[in-house]
């Protein structure tokens, strides 16, 4: 690795140890030629898809969106940061270990609404109302009146 004060190429490795989040290996390395020492990361490279849009442009993932999502949704209701973060963090994390190089964005839609279903009714259908973009008020009562269906079942 290359040093950060001298770019010499050769160092040794003090000391790894794994990271708190266990994501990633820290390693205290010394540079052969100046003796200064420095810290390096590795970390396993995470695979970004790309998101295909409902005009199907293509777009980076951006886990803030769906956050961005999820707070304006539960927008003075009495839902934590941290529970909204832990629904990002769920959604990020099966859409990561399906693999994939591409998904669209109706299926992250799909699991942001599920997870406000089983979180909060109004937030679910604020989403909703954003979401599937209702022309009416009756396409809006038609999806609460299907909410509390789903609910008795």
């Amino acid at each position: 690795m290359k040093c950060p004060f001298c770019a010499n190429l050769e160092d040794k490795v003090i000391d790894s140890r794994t990271s708190k989040e266990g994501d990633a290996i820290r390693r205290r390395r010394e540079c052969l030629e100046c003796g200064k020492r420095f810290t390096s990361y590795e970390r396993v490279e995470d695979v970004v898809p790309m998101v295909i849009k409902k005009d199907n442009r293509r777009e980076s993932f951006d886990r803030g969106k769906i956050l961005g999502g999820l707070k304006k949704a539960c927008e003075k209701r009495p839902i934590s940061v941290d529970l909204l973060e832990g629904i990002t963090d769920s959604i990020e994390k099966k859409l990561t270990g399906m693999g994939v190089k591409e998904i669209s964005s109706a299926w992250i839609g799909e699991e942001v609404m599920n997870s406000l279903r089983e979180t909060d009714k109004v937030a679910y259908v604020r989403f909703a109302s954003v979401y599937r973009q209702f022309k009416d008020i009756n396409e809006l009562l038609d999806e609460v009146k299907n909410l509390f269906e789903h609910q008795d079942s």
